[in-house]
Formats: C-alpha cells, structure tokens, sequence
C-alpha cells in the first residue's frame, strides 16, 4: 500500500474559515496539500514536510480527519490528513509540482475541489469543533531489558532505538506545539522529552508521582485535572503501567472518552483533542475543568 499525508489547512475566523487548496500544473486539478511518505518517516511528519513544501505554510496540527483510500496506478493508496490551523499566511510555492495556493470558504473550496474524496473531508470538518486543545499522553521510548539492568531502575536510560525514538518525537510532537512539559522524574522519561525541550527551549517538570516507583493517585489527579483545566497544549511522559489509569481520569474528568483500551507501545502516544468551553477563555486557576469542556477525539500513534 501507498502512504502518504496531508492536511486541510485553514485560516481565520473559526465560524467562517477559508482553507487551502492547491492546483497541481502537472495534472491540471485542485486538491488538498499531500504527498508520499518517505521511505521510514512518521506519518505526522510526513503531513507537515508536505504541507510545507506545497504551500510554504507553518502549521500547528488539530484532530485527525478519516483517511482516504484509492487505487493508483493499480495500487491501494491510504492518505492521512489533519486539520492544520495556519500559523501565517505567506504562502510559496515551487512552480512546479504546484503552482497556486487558493484560500477558499468551505462551499467554495468544495465546488472547486478535483476529487470526491477531498470534498468528503471538507463534510468531515464541520463534524466537530474546529479549534481543539491536545493533551497528549506519551509512554517513555525503548530502554533496554529491565532484567538486565543492575541499577536502580529509575535511572535506566534509552538504549540506541529510545534515543533514536525521541529524536523522532521532537519532530512529531512539534506539530501540536505543547507549551507544557511534564515528565515522570525516571530517567527513561525525561530522555524522551529532552530532544523535543531543547529544540524548543522548553522546561520539564518532573513529577516522582507520575513513575512506577512513585505513583501517587491522589497526586497524578490533580497534575490531570490542571492539564486538563488550562487551555494550553500539553505533553505529559509516563510509563506503561501509568498511562492507562491516568487516561481513566481524562475521561472521567472531560465526560468522553472510553477507558477500555488505552495501552502504548514505547515511544507511543494518545492525543486527547479537547474543546475548551467558550464560556472559559483562560485558566480558571483552581484545577477545574469547565461545564463546556468535552472530548472531541482520542487518537493513538506508535514512533
């Protein structure tokens, strides 16, 4: 199968967004940013390399949209897309394989799209807010055998695949641009983030409560509940034996998500996508989450 990613992309006002479409000369259509994977690449950083390169558009990554499939050239082709919110709106183009960008209303950019499927997308906005706040819950990347290690275990570090991992993440987690950082204070976890701080000139708070050898219930509620009170992107770093319960509580705090299955391979991670009421437009400072706040979608993602 072929895969590839890309995003709607818009701008402005949310009740009345435009978004991006781009005309490829080559085959003379209209369409939504994408292209092919690179052989090894995450797919979240494959939809921000592509946004980029056809539109010269920063983007900051929203909820995922369903994914298309269609037969090309007699293969199975699978797009990932995402809501992207605009950061600016200086687009460049190569002149090449594209060679115009058009922002568009909804209905409009819908009549002017090529293919059935992009216009299905555009249905596929309108199906939840536009604007969301991610809490994305990351189990710590891949730290050798615990058997083998001989020390205390909270200082075992990655090994060559975990560094490599987080390294990745500093890429991926880059596109929902967490201001917050929050790690179990185990060695393991805070090596994930490291990369994704330094490369943003971030601090990381470390919480023994968030460990395996630490876990406080009691305290590891009310780190959830004030992430999830403030409407401010966040990542928080945890193990595999933690995470689980700590998605329980988003989901009893926020009323929405489902708590049967909330397992994560190393180096994996949950995005949360959250709509902060509109009746709270800042932290009300007490570690309460809004009446309006809700779940808009739970989606997981292997490294």
């Amino acid at each position: 199968m072929i895969r590839a990613a890309g995003a709607v992309v818009w701008r402005g006002d949310e009740d009345d967004p435009e978004v991006a479409l781009v005309h490829r000369p080559a085959y003379d259509d209209w369409s939504l940013p994408k292209g092919k994977l690179k052989h090894g690449e995450h797919v979240i950083a494959g939809a921000l390399r592509e946004v980029r390169e056809e539109t010269g558009l920063r983007v900051v990554l929203g909820r995922a949209l369903p994914p298309v499939h269609y037969l090309h050239d007699g293969r199975l082709k699978r797009v990932d897309y995402w809501l992207a919110h605009a950061l600016d709106d200086q687009v460049a183009t190569d002149g090449d394989e594209v060679d115009e960008v058009a922002w568009l209303p909804i209905e409009e950019a819908r009549r002017r799209l090529t293919y059935a499927w992009d216009r299905s997308l555009l249905r596929a906005v309108g199906a939840a807010p536009l604007v969301t706040t991610p809490l994305i819950l990351l189990r710590h990347a891949l730290a050798g055998s615990r058997q083998e290690w001989k020390g205390d275990d909270d200082r075992r570090p990655l090994d060559e695949r975990g560094r490599a991992q987080a390294e990745v993440l500093a890429t991926v987690l880059g596109a929902y641009r967490p201001a917050v950082l929050v790690s179990s204070h185990s060695r393991r976890c805070t090596q994930t983030l490291k990369p994704y701080a330094e490369r943003h000139g971030l601090e990381m708070r470390e919480q023994t409560a968030l460990s395996e050898s630490g876990y406080d219930p009691r305290e590891a509620e009310r780190t959830m509940r004030g992430l999830l009170a403030a409407p401010v992107p966040a990542v928080l770093c945890s193990h595999g034996k933690v995470l689980p319960e700590l998605l329980g509580m988003a989901g009893e705090a926020l009323r929405g998500v489902r708590t049967a299955d909330h397992t994560l391979a190393k180096g994996g991670f949950a995005v949360l996508h959250r709509a902060v009421g509109r009746d709270r437009a800042a932290d009300p400072g007490d570690g309460t989450v809004g009446a309006g706040d809700h779940v808009v979608s739970l989606e997981r993602y292997a490294t």
